[in-house]
């Protein structure tokens, strides 16, 4: 593949249990070395969507490639293409967390010498050298999901799904394993994450599409998405600096003066108002709820 090639592609990729169309037709396209987030609500179909890229199930219709092979017909070249973090650390326990790692480079056909080698690597980027020798049960949430990461890293593989990687995590585990996630794209992976944290999105992908009912309500970089909603957003808070309403504007004198006064007239003379660019809160909000109710009108989306 060269430098511009897409390392995932999706086509109108569906999937349903029972009565209910988890995915709807996805399509999308993930260029190699980047970072690719899929936002969703519970229940939105992102896992679904992961599960069938990393051949754990088989979809209804559609197709997909993952690094030029194809998800059903070329199942085994794709398992060798691609490397899996669940949402929940998948490390035993019992084992220290240097014989997790060693335990599953002998899996993967390493040498003993070679197994051994790997794991002091592993350890070391994922500053987990002064705990290599503690059972796993020991360690904190922020620690299981470094190892987590490290074992599913044992064999280089160009394409790593990552699954929720964070959930659960503190603020300061959490940006530490961004860190460690925009270190592995500097190094030529590509990445497809699933996550329910906006400025986690926001803050590592290259790409992100919005995921809702099934099917993407919207997709672009960071930038364009928050270009789409508006150009400022009006924000109501009270006394208390308690959020009571936003409103996109488009960014004009004339829009912003006329939401304004009608804001000004709807609401006590206590109110406190804040003008901010829009985040990727307001970008969730808006899709999903333009997904839900096909013409609202804008006030709609953050009332």
């Amino acid at each position: 593949m060269n430098a511009t090639a897409s390392a995932i592609e999706v086509r109108d990729l569906r999937k349903r249990y029972g009565a209910q169309n988890v995915l709807n037709g996805i399509s999308l396209s993930v260029a190699q070395g980047t970072i690719y987030a899929l936002l969703g609500p519970n229940g939105a179909g992102k896992t679904t969507l992961i599960h069938i890229l990393s051949t754990l199930i088989v979809p209804d219709g559609g197709s997909a490639r993952i690094d030029g092979h194809d998800i059903v017909a070329d199942r085994q070249a794709v398992r060798q293409s691609i490397s899996l973090t669940g949402q929940f650390a998948a490390v035993d326990e019992v084992l220290t967390g240097r014989e997790n790692i060693l335990m599953m480079a002998r899996l993967s056909g390493l040498t003993p010498a070679g197994a051994r080698q790997r794991a002091a690597e592993l350890l070391r980027r994922f500053e987990l050298e002064d705990a290599a020798a503690k059972r796993v049960k020991t360690y904190s949430g922020g620690m299981r999901r470094r190892l987590d990461l490290a074992v599913s890293l044992v064999v280089n593989r160009p394409v790593l799904f990552l699954d929720e990687p964070t959930t659960g995590l503190d603020t300061v585990s959490r940006r530490a394993l961004w860190d460690m996630i925009l270190q592995l794209k500097q190094q030529g992976r590509t990445i497809f994450l699933t996550t329910q944290y906006l400025e986690e999105a926001d803050q590592l992908a290259d790409e992100i599409a919005v995921l809702s009912g099934g099917s993407i309500v919207a997709a672009g970089t960071p930038e364009s998405l928050k270009a789409r909603v508006g150009g400022e957003v009006i924000e109501l808070r009270d006394r208390h600096d308690e959020l009571i309403r936003a409103v996109p504007t488009s960014g004009r004198v004339q829009d912003v003066r006329q939401t304004l006064n009608e804001l000004a007239a709807a609401y006590p003379p206590d109110t406190r108002i804040v003008i901010r660019k829009p985040s990727m809160d307001d970008v969730f909000l808006a899709f999903t709820a333009q997904a839900a109710h096909p013409s609202p009108d804008k006030e709609a989306f953050f009332a």
